[in-house]
Protein backbone atom coordinates (compact mmCIF):
# COMPACT_ATOMS: atom_id res chain seq x y z
CA UNK A 1 0.00 0.00 0.00
CA UNK A 2 2.85 2.63 0.83
CA UNK A 3 4.60 1.73 -2.31
CA UNK A 4 1.32 2.34 -4.31
CA UNK A 5 1.10 5.82 -2.78
CA UNK A 6 4.76 6.58 -3.30
CA UNK A 7 3.96 5.78 -6.64
CA UNK A 8 0.75 8.17 -7.24
CA UNK A 9 2.75 10.76 -5.43
CA UNK A 10 5.85 10.39 -8.02
CA UNK A 11 3.34 10.24 -11.35
CA UNK A 12 1.60 13.50 -9.49
CA UNK A 13 5.28 15.61 -9.35
CA UNK A 14 5.95 14.56 -12.77
CA UNK A 15 2.63 15.30 -13.92
CA UNK A 16 2.37 19.08 -12.42
CA UNK A 17 6.05 19.39 -13.60
CA UNK A 18 5.45 18.79 -17.08
CA UNK A 19 1.96 21.15 -16.12
CA UNK A 20 4.79 23.97 -14.87
CA UNK A 21 6.84 23.33 -17.98
CA UNK A 22 4.28 23.91 -20.61
CA UNK A 23 4.87 25.84 -23.21
CA UNK A 24 2.36 28.83 -24.48
CA UNK A 25 1.86 30.36 -28.18
CA UNK A 26 0.88 33.86 -28.55
CA UNK A 27 -3.21 33.12 -28.55
CA UNK A 28 -2.82 31.64 -25.37
CA UNK A 29 -0.82 34.53 -23.91
CA UNK A 30 -3.11 37.14 -24.99
CA UNK A 31 -5.77 34.96 -23.74
CA UNK A 32 -4.89 35.12 -20.13
CA UNK A 33 -3.58 38.51 -20.52
CA UNK A 34 -7.10 39.23 -21.27
CA UNK A 35 -8.56 38.20 -17.63
CA UNK A 36 -4.96 38.89 -16.11
CA UNK A 37 -3.29 41.71 -17.00
CA UNK A 38 -3.22 44.06 -13.89
CA UNK A 39 -3.44 47.50 -15.67
CA UNK A 40 -6.73 45.72 -17.10
CA UNK A 41 -7.78 44.76 -13.69
CA UNK A 42 -7.21 47.71 -12.75
CA UNK A 43 -9.48 49.52 -15.58
CA UNK A 44 -12.06 47.27 -14.43
CA UNK A 45 -12.87 49.40 -11.60
CA UNK A 46 -14.01 52.41 -13.86
CA UNK A 47 -16.45 50.25 -15.11
CA UNK A 48 -17.56 49.14 -11.89
CA UNK A 49 -17.63 52.52 -10.33
CA UNK A 50 -19.49 54.00 -13.19
CA UNK A 51 -22.00 51.41 -12.83
CA UNK A 52 -22.70 52.84 -8.88
CA UNK A 53 -22.84 56.32 -10.48
CA UNK A 54 -25.91 55.09 -12.73
CA UNK A 55 -27.56 53.34 -9.39
CA UNK A 56 -26.81 57.34 -7.64
CA UNK A 57 -28.26 58.87 -10.93
CA UNK A 58 -31.29 56.63 -10.59
CA UNK A 59 -31.85 57.11 -7.28
CA UNK A 60 -34.96 59.57 -5.89
CA UNK A 61 -34.30 62.57 -3.38
CA UNK A 62 -34.85 62.17 0.10
CA UNK A 63 -38.19 63.76 2.14
CA UNK A 64 -37.55 66.41 4.72
CA UNK A 65 -38.29 66.52 8.31
CA UNK A 66 -38.88 69.68 9.92
CA UNK A 67 -39.05 70.86 13.38
CA UNK A 68 -39.55 74.57 15.09
CA UNK A 69 -40.71 74.73 18.93
CA UNK A 70 -40.62 78.10 20.60
CA UNK A 71 -41.46 78.47 24.57
CA UNK A 72 -42.17 81.16 27.11
CA UNK A 73 -39.31 81.71 29.44
CA UNK A 74 -40.89 84.43 31.71
CA UNK A 75 -43.86 82.83 34.45
CA UNK A 76 -45.51 85.98 34.24
CA UNK A 77 -46.38 85.09 30.66
CA UNK A 78 -47.80 81.62 31.42
CA UNK A 79 -51.48 81.15 31.20
CA UNK A 80 -52.97 80.76 34.73
CA UNK A 81 -52.92 77.89 36.73
CA UNK A 82 -49.64 76.69 34.25
CA UNK A 83 -45.95 75.68 34.48
CA UNK A 84 -43.44 75.91 31.85
CA UNK A 85 -44.19 72.68 30.65
CA UNK A 86 -47.46 73.37 29.64
CA UNK A 87 -48.85 72.97 26.49
CA UNK A 88 -50.44 76.22 26.87
CA UNK A 89 -47.07 77.81 26.74
CA UNK A 90 -45.96 76.43 23.75
CA UNK A 91 -45.88 76.52 20.23
CA UNK A 92 -44.44 74.22 17.79
CA UNK A 93 -44.60 73.69 13.62
CA UNK A 94 -43.56 70.06 12.03
CA UNK A 95 -43.22 69.89 8.41
CA UNK A 96 -42.69 67.51 5.83
CA UNK A 97 -41.73 68.28 2.55
CA UNK A 98 -40.29 66.35 -0.77
CA UNK A 99 -38.37 67.68 -3.43
CA UNK A 100 -39.73 67.14 -7.06
CA UNK A 101 -37.38 67.48 -9.96
CA UNK A 102 -39.13 69.06 -12.86
CA UNK A 103 -37.92 69.29 -16.11
CA UNK A 104 -36.74 65.38 -16.68
CA UNK A 105 -33.66 66.25 -14.17
CA UNK A 106 -33.47 62.32 -13.06
CA UNK A 107 -34.12 60.92 -16.19
CA UNK A 108 -31.31 63.13 -18.00
CA UNK A 109 -28.95 61.85 -14.98
CA UNK A 110 -30.03 58.00 -15.59
CA UNK A 111 -28.77 59.15 -19.10
CA UNK A 112 -25.77 60.63 -18.44
CA UNK A 113 -24.72 57.56 -16.52
CA UNK A 114 -25.39 55.32 -19.07
CA UNK A 115 -23.31 56.97 -21.48
CA UNK A 116 -20.50 57.01 -19.07
CA UNK A 117 -20.39 53.25 -18.30
CA UNK A 118 -20.75 52.84 -21.96
CA UNK A 119 -17.86 55.47 -22.16
CA UNK A 120 -16.11 53.45 -19.88
CA UNK A 121 -16.22 49.84 -21.82
CA UNK A 122 -14.36 52.05 -24.61
CA UNK A 123 -11.94 53.10 -22.65
CA UNK A 124 -11.26 49.10 -21.30
CA UNK A 125 -11.05 48.06 -24.55
CA UNK A 126 -8.69 50.63 -25.48
CA UNK A 127 -6.47 49.51 -23.02
CA UNK A 128 -6.97 46.16 -23.64
CA UNK A 129 -5.85 47.24 -27.25
CA UNK A 130 -3.00 48.88 -26.07
CA UNK A 131 -2.23 45.63 -23.38
CA UNK A 132 -2.40 43.20 -26.45
CA UNK A 133 0.00 44.90 -28.55
CA UNK A 134 2.44 44.82 -25.62
CA UNK A 135 1.81 40.98 -25.03
CA UNK A 136 2.30 40.42 -28.39
CA UNK A 137 5.44 42.46 -28.72
CA UNK A 138 7.27 40.91 -25.65
CA UNK A 139 6.37 37.35 -27.08
CA UNK A 140 7.74 38.30 -29.80
CA UNK A 141 10.69 39.58 -28.25
CA UNK A 142 11.07 36.22 -26.03
CA UNK A 143 11.04 34.04 -29.62
CA UNK A 144 13.92 36.39 -31.24
CA UNK A 145 15.86 35.53 -27.50
CA UNK A 146 15.12 32.10 -28.29
CA UNK A 147 16.06 31.96 -31.49
CA UNK A 148 19.37 33.57 -31.15
CA UNK A 149 20.00 31.28 -28.47
CA UNK A 150 19.70 28.83 -30.02
CA UNK A 151 22.05 30.27 -32.80
CA UNK A 152 24.62 31.19 -30.63
CA UNK A 153 24.42 27.22 -29.19
CA UNK A 154 24.60 25.97 -32.93
CA UNK A 155 27.76 28.04 -33.27
CA UNK A 156 29.48 27.30 -29.81
CA UNK A 157 28.72 23.17 -30.57
CA UNK A 158 30.31 23.34 -33.87
CA UNK A 159 33.32 25.58 -32.50
CA UNK A 160 33.44 23.14 -29.28
CA UNK A 161 33.59 19.99 -32.17
CA UNK A 162 36.45 22.08 -33.65
CA UNK A 163 38.40 22.70 -30.96
CA UNK A 164 38.50 18.52 -30.33
CA UNK A 165 39.70 18.72 -33.97
CA UNK A 166 42.65 20.36 -33.43
CA UNK A 167 43.34 19.00 -30.05
CA UNK A 168 43.75 15.78 -31.93
CA UNK A 169 45.34 17.67 -34.90
CA UNK A 170 48.00 19.88 -32.94
CA UNK A 171 49.27 16.24 -31.28
CA UNK A 172 49.65 15.19 -34.88
CA UNK A 173 51.64 18.58 -35.39
CA UNK A 174 48.95 19.23 -38.35
CA UNK A 175 48.06 22.63 -36.60
CA UNK A 176 50.51 25.41 -34.94
CA UNK A 177 50.05 26.17 -31.29
CA UNK A 178 48.58 29.56 -32.09
CA UNK A 179 45.85 27.86 -34.37
CA UNK A 180 44.38 25.48 -31.06
CA UNK A 181 44.79 28.63 -28.53
CA UNK A 182 42.46 30.71 -31.27
CA UNK A 183 40.07 27.99 -31.40
CA UNK A 184 39.93 27.85 -27.45
CA UNK A 185 39.46 31.40 -27.17
CA UNK A 186 36.70 31.36 -29.64
CA UNK A 187 35.30 28.34 -28.03
CA UNK A 188 35.73 30.40 -24.27
CA UNK A 189 33.31 33.78 -25.86
CA UNK A 190 30.81 31.40 -27.37
CA UNK A 191 30.31 30.11 -23.87
CA UNK A 192 29.73 33.45 -22.37
CA UNK A 193 27.44 35.29 -25.30
CA UNK A 194 25.70 32.07 -24.35
CA UNK A 195 25.34 32.55 -21.11
CA UNK A 196 24.27 36.24 -21.79
CA UNK A 197 21.71 34.89 -24.34
CA UNK A 198 19.95 32.79 -21.66
CA UNK A 199 19.85 35.66 -19.00
CA UNK A 200 18.59 38.09 -21.39
CA UNK A 201 15.69 34.86 -21.98
CA UNK A 202 15.12 34.56 -18.87
CA UNK A 203 14.72 38.37 -18.34
CA UNK A 204 12.33 38.94 -21.03
CA UNK A 205 10.05 35.55 -20.00
CA UNK A 206 9.88 37.44 -16.63
CA UNK A 207 8.86 40.54 -18.31
CA UNK A 208 6.10 38.60 -20.07
CA UNK A 209 5.10 36.74 -17.01
CA UNK A 210 4.28 40.29 -15.65
CA UNK A 211 2.29 41.84 -18.94
CA UNK A 212 -0.43 38.25 -19.15
CA UNK A 213 -0.50 37.95 -15.28
CA UNK A 214 0.53 34.75 -15.01
CA UNK A 215 4.16 32.45 -15.02
CA UNK A 216 5.69 31.33 -17.98
CA UNK A 217 8.25 29.42 -17.91
CA UNK A 218 8.37 29.04 -21.90
CA UNK A 219 6.84 29.78 -25.12
CA UNK A 220 5.86 27.49 -28.45
CA UNK A 221 8.34 28.76 -30.72
CA UNK A 222 6.86 26.60 -33.53
CA UNK A 223 3.78 28.82 -33.50
CA UNK A 224 3.33 30.64 -36.69
CA UNK A 225 0.43 32.90 -36.16
CA UNK A 226 -1.44 34.73 -39.13
CA UNK A 227 -4.34 37.17 -39.91
CA UNK A 228 -7.30 35.79 -42.04
CA UNK A 229 -8.19 37.85 -44.39
CA UNK A 230 -7.58 41.00 -46.74
CA UNK A 231 -4.89 42.96 -45.86
CA UNK A 232 -5.03 45.51 -48.25
CA UNK A 233 -4.55 49.20 -47.18
CA UNK A 234 -8.36 50.53 -47.77
CA UNK A 235 -10.16 47.37 -46.16
CA UNK A 236 -7.76 48.03 -43.12
CA UNK A 237 -8.50 51.31 -43.01
CA UNK A 238 -12.13 51.18 -43.05
CA UNK A 239 -11.89 48.59 -40.42
CA UNK A 240 -10.04 50.89 -38.70
CA UNK A 241 -12.58 53.74 -38.75
CA UNK A 242 -15.35 51.61 -37.87
CA UNK A 243 -13.76 49.46 -35.07
CA UNK A 244 -11.12 50.99 -33.36
CA UNK A 245 -11.44 51.27 -29.91
CA UNK A 246 -10.35 54.88 -29.37
CA UNK A 247 -12.14 56.14 -32.63
CA UNK A 248 -15.35 54.56 -30.46
CA UNK A 249 -13.97 55.99 -27.50
CA UNK A 250 -13.81 59.29 -28.94
CA UNK A 251 -17.70 58.97 -30.08
CA UNK A 252 -18.62 58.03 -26.76
CA UNK A 253 -17.35 60.76 -24.94
CA UNK A 254 -19.31 63.04 -27.29
CA UNK A 255 -22.86 61.59 -26.53
CA UNK A 256 -21.79 62.31 -22.37
CA UNK A 257 -21.51 65.70 -24.15
CA UNK A 258 -24.60 65.85 -25.61
CA UNK A 259 -26.69 63.89 -22.42
CA UNK A 260 -24.47 66.55 -19.86
CA UNK A 261 -25.55 69.56 -21.95
CA UNK A 262 -28.85 68.09 -21.74
CA UNK A 263 -28.65 67.92 -17.86
CA UNK A 264 -27.11 70.69 -17.21
CA UNK A 265 -29.69 72.90 -19.20
CA UNK A 266 -32.69 70.93 -17.20
CA UNK A 267 -30.38 72.16 -13.96
CA UNK A 268 -31.40 75.45 -14.61
CA UNK A 269 -34.81 74.77 -13.54
CA UNK A 270 -35.41 75.26 -9.76
CA UNK A 271 -36.08 72.19 -7.60
CA UNK A 272 -39.36 72.67 -5.80
CA UNK A 273 -40.36 71.19 -2.07
CA UNK A 274 -43.49 70.50 -1.26
CA UNK A 275 -45.33 68.99 2.02
CA UNK A 276 -47.20 69.08 4.54
CA UNK A 277 -47.39 71.30 7.82
CA UNK A 278 -48.95 70.70 11.19
CA UNK A 279 -48.64 73.79 14.03
CA UNK A 280 -49.86 73.12 17.23
CA UNK A 281 -50.11 76.72 18.99
CA UNK A 282 -50.76 76.84 22.47
CA UNK A 283 -53.02 73.37 21.99
CA UNK A 284 -54.63 74.87 19.26
CA UNK A 285 -53.96 72.61 16.15
CA UNK A 286 -53.37 73.89 12.38
CA UNK A 287 -52.40 72.16 9.32
CA UNK A 288 -51.75 73.49 6.08
CA UNK A 289 -48.89 73.17 2.92
CA UNK A 290 -45.57 74.18 1.92
CA UNK A 291 -43.65 74.78 -0.89
CA UNK A 292 -40.25 76.17 -0.97
CA UNK A 293 -38.14 76.68 -4.59
CA UNK A 294 -35.15 78.62 -5.32
CA UNK A 295 -35.93 82.42 -7.54
CA UNK A 296 -33.71 82.47 -10.15
CA UNK A 297 -32.72 85.78 -10.19
CA UNK A 298 -29.07 85.59 -10.03
CA UNK A 299 -28.28 82.00 -10.43
CA UNK A 300 -29.95 80.00 -13.52
CA UNK A 301 -26.52 77.47 -13.77
CA UNK A 302 -24.91 79.46 -16.62
CA UNK A 303 -21.20 78.18 -15.60
CA UNK A 304 -22.49 74.96 -16.08
CA UNK A 305 -24.03 75.35 -19.42
CA UNK A 306 -21.17 77.21 -20.93
CA UNK A 307 -18.52 74.36 -20.08
CA UNK A 308 -21.04 71.58 -21.01
CA UNK A 309 -20.51 73.17 -24.53
CA UNK A 310 -16.65 74.02 -23.77
CA UNK A 311 -16.21 70.37 -23.29
CA UNK A 312 -18.75 69.10 -26.43
CA UNK A 313 -16.43 70.61 -28.62
CA UNK A 314 -13.53 69.48 -26.81
CA UNK A 315 -14.90 65.80 -27.36
CA UNK A 316 -15.64 66.49 -31.33
CA UNK A 317 -12.10 68.50 -31.50
CA UNK A 318 -11.06 64.80 -30.06
CA UNK A 319 -12.34 62.42 -32.40
CA UNK A 320 -11.51 64.07 -35.33
CA UNK A 321 -7.34 64.32 -34.12
CA UNK A 322 -7.93 60.59 -33.35
CA UNK A 323 -9.24 60.14 -36.60
CA UNK A 324 -6.17 61.77 -37.68
CA UNK A 325 -3.89 59.43 -36.28
CA UNK A 326 -5.29 56.47 -36.82
CA UNK A 327 -5.47 56.68 -40.45
CA UNK A 328 -1.53 57.97 -39.92
CA UNK A 329 -0.70 54.84 -37.55
CA UNK A 330 -2.22 52.59 -39.89
CA UNK A 331 -0.78 54.22 -43.14
CA UNK A 332 2.92 54.06 -41.56
CA UNK A 333 2.32 50.49 -40.24
CA UNK A 334 1.38 49.27 -43.41
CA UNK A 335 4.35 50.08 -45.10
CA UNK A 336 6.75 49.42 -42.25
CA UNK A 337 4.96 45.65 -42.92
CA UNK A 338 5.50 45.66 -46.41
CA UNK A 339 9.16 46.64 -46.16
CA UNK A 340 9.69 44.16 -43.69
CA UNK A 341 8.49 41.77 -45.23
CA UNK A 342 10.28 41.77 -48.50
CA UNK A 343 13.27 42.12 -46.53
CA UNK A 344 12.45 38.78 -44.85
CA UNK A 345 11.91 37.29 -47.91
CA UNK A 346 15.57 37.90 -48.81
CA UNK A 347 16.74 36.05 -45.96
CA UNK A 348 15.04 33.25 -46.89
CA UNK A 349 15.25 32.93 -50.50
CA UNK A 350 19.45 32.65 -50.52
CA UNK A 351 21.29 34.40 -48.12
CA UNK A 352 20.48 31.47 -45.20
CA UNK A 353 21.61 28.85 -47.33
CA UNK A 354 24.35 30.80 -49.00
CA UNK A 355 25.88 31.24 -45.61
CA UNK A 356 24.94 27.63 -44.67
CA UNK A 357 27.06 26.19 -47.89
CA UNK A 358 29.99 28.64 -47.70
CA UNK A 359 30.30 27.44 -44.36
CA UNK A 360 30.08 24.06 -44.94
CA UNK A 361 32.74 24.58 -47.92
CA UNK A 362 35.31 26.69 -45.69
CA UNK A 363 35.11 24.06 -42.73
CA UNK A 364 35.71 21.23 -45.27
CA UNK A 365 38.94 23.02 -46.75
CA UNK A 366 39.95 23.59 -43.61
CA UNK A 367 39.82 20.31 -41.52
CA UNK A 368 41.80 18.99 -44.70
CA UNK A 369 44.08 21.78 -45.06
CA UNK A 370 43.04 23.70 -48.05
CA UNK A 371 42.35 27.05 -46.42
CA UNK A 372 43.28 28.40 -43.01
CA UNK A 373 41.87 28.91 -39.97
CA UNK A 374 41.23 33.08 -40.31
CA UNK A 375 39.49 31.92 -43.48
CA UNK A 376 37.31 29.24 -41.43
CA UNK A 377 36.30 32.09 -38.31
CA UNK A 378 35.48 34.54 -40.75
CA UNK A 379 33.12 32.24 -42.41
CA UNK A 380 31.51 31.27 -39.23
CA UNK A 381 30.99 35.18 -38.16
CA UNK A 382 29.57 35.77 -41.16
CA UNK A 383 27.58 32.28 -40.91
CA UNK A 384 26.29 33.70 -37.19
CA UNK A 385 25.68 37.37 -38.48
CA UNK A 386 23.43 36.38 -41.40
CA UNK A 387 21.42 34.02 -38.64
CA UNK A 388 21.49 37.02 -36.38
CA UNK A 389 20.28 39.53 -38.60
CA UNK A 390 17.65 36.90 -40.18
CA UNK A 391 15.91 36.44 -37.13
CA UNK A 392 16.42 40.58 -36.36
CA UNK A 393 14.67 40.80 -39.60
CA UNK A 394 11.92 38.08 -38.80
CA UNK A 395 11.32 40.25 -35.52
CA UNK A 396 10.63 43.14 -37.16
CA UNK A 397 8.47 41.98 -39.55
CA UNK A 398 6.07 40.41 -37.52
CA UNK A 399 6.11 43.10 -34.71
CA UNK A 400 5.32 45.47 -37.84
CA UNK A 401 2.41 43.08 -38.48
CA UNK A 402 1.59 43.50 -34.99
CA UNK A 403 1.43 47.04 -34.82
CA UNK A 404 -0.71 47.02 -38.36
CA UNK A 405 -3.21 45.00 -36.07
CA UNK A 406 -2.82 47.31 -33.45
CA UNK A 407 -3.39 50.59 -35.95
CA UNK A 408 -6.00 48.56 -37.55
CA UNK A 409 -8.09 47.52 -33.97
CA UNK A 410 -7.80 44.05 -35.33
CA UNK A 411 -5.27 43.31 -32.79
CA UNK A 412 -8.20 41.12 -30.52
CA UNK A 413 -8.32 38.52 -33.36
CA UNK A 414 -4.81 37.08 -32.47
CA UNK A 415 -6.74 36.57 -28.81
CA UNK A 416 -9.27 34.52 -30.63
Amino acid sequence: MQRFFWMIGVLCFYGLGAANAQSISLREALYIAKTQNPNLKTELYQIKAAQADSTTAALRPNPSFHNETIQLTQGKNFAPRTSWSDPLNRQSLFTLTKPFQLAGQRQKKIDLAKEQIDLSNKNYQETERGVFAEVASKWMEVYTAHKQLDILKIAKSNIDSLSDINKVRLKNQVITQTDFMRTQLLAKEYELKVKSAEQDLSNRLMELSYLIGSQVNDIDISDQFALKGDLGLDSLLQEALANRSDIRAAQSLINVSNKNISLQRSLAVPVPEFGFMWNPQNTINYAGFTVTFDLPLFSRNQGEIKKAYILKDQSEQQYAAIKSKAQTELMTAYASYQTQRQNTHKFTDGLLKQAEHILANVKYAYLRGGTTLIDFLEAQRSWLETQQQYYDALQLYRQSYIQLLYASGLIGQLAG
